[in-house]
């Protein structure tokens, strides 16, 4: 699997292109702001053709891009409904399961507590790892804002993200990737929560 990610914008969101390989079909994952131009160097340079676009969340660091590059390149953003209302985003529909784009299996999970309309994303490599798009809900040593919605927040945490294999990659929203054993073991909020 090709896994390509820049940080764009201010707040250095960060953007994801997944494929199988070099050469073929894409998804993007968070096109935040400034991210179209980062967005055709990557796909110039893997010879990558974006055929679908995801957003983990509706804020603007991490969608602020997708209407530019939908009309670029004719692929809607799919955004969860409860984000695209709550932020006004023009979006089709991002529902929980699984969904084959670009020839990865995707599964989305719903992730409340960042924003009612949080998901994170997993995949499984041929190369038989596992990894997991989290957007703003856990990163290297911290977790996402919540907004008062702490306690979902945590049950996402609990029910989505902990049970996953210590040698799971993290690819969050913000900050370098880690794993969720590395999280387990030393994520501060974490083991504040008790959920580690």
């Amino acid at each position: 699997m090709l896994v390509v990610g820049f940080g764009a914008g201010p707040l250095q969101a960060n953007c994801y292109l997944l494929a199988g390989a070099a050469g073929g079909d894409c998804v993007l994952v968070d096109p935040g702001q400034e991210a179209a131009e980062p967005v055709a160097a990557a796909l110039a340079e893997h010879r990558l053709t974006p055929v679908a676009m995801l957003a983990t969340h509706g804020h603007p660091d991490h969608v602020g891009s997708a209407a530019e590059l939908s009309a670029t390149h004719g692929i809607p953003l799919l955004l969860h409904p409860a984000d695209a209302a709550a932020f006004d985003v023009a979006s089709e529909p991002l529902e929980p399961g699984t969904h084959t784009l670009a020839g990865l299996d995707i599964t989305v999970g719903h992730a409340p507590g960042h924003t009612a309309g949080s998901v994170v994303l997993g995949l499984a490599a041929d190369e038989g790892g596992r990894l997991v798009l989290t957007g703003d809900t856990l990163f290297a040593g911290s977790i996402g804002r919540t907004g008062g919605a702490g306690a979902e927040l945590e049950k996402s945490l609990r029910t989505l993200l902990l049970p996953l294999p210590d040698e799971t990659v993290v690819l969050p929203g913000h900050g370098p990737a880690t794993t969720i054993g590395q999280e387990r073991a030393a994520n501060p909020f974490l083991t504040a929560m008790g959920v580690a």
